[in-house]
């Protein structure tokens, strides 16, 4: 299911649908930081998982978080950038909250 989700608020296999969540979190990103989406950030990491199928695999799943995944990984280097808590909108809470059908948090 979270697959479908990713791609439902606009994350493709053919790229990002126009007027979409997808579409107004790229926009969001690319403003708050200077004009590009940056790598590793949700739009990129959302685009990469709509594009191959691979929310489920990335370990965001509907019980979490998998531990040893992906997800993992970038949670605790999200979390140590930011003394320890996952802040509201970022990377790891926007992906997690997509994936299950979500508005990502912003």
């Amino acid at each position: 299911m979270s697959d479908q989700n990713v791609r439902n608020a606009g994350f493709t296999p053919s790229g990002i649908t126009g007027g979409s969540l997808a579409s107004s979190l790229m926009s969001q990103e690319a403003r708050a930081s200077g004009g590009g989406v940056p790598s590793g950030g949700a739009t990129s990491t959302l685009q990469g998982m709509g594009a191959k199928g691979t929310t489920h695999s990335s370990g965001y799943t509907s019980s979490g978080i998998s531990g040893g995944s992906r997800a993992a990984d970038t949670m605790s280097k999200e979390a140590t950038a930011h003394g320890g808590g996952v802040p509201r909108g970022g990377t790891t809470s926007t992906v997690q909250s997509i994936s299950m059908g979500g508005k990502g948090g912003r």
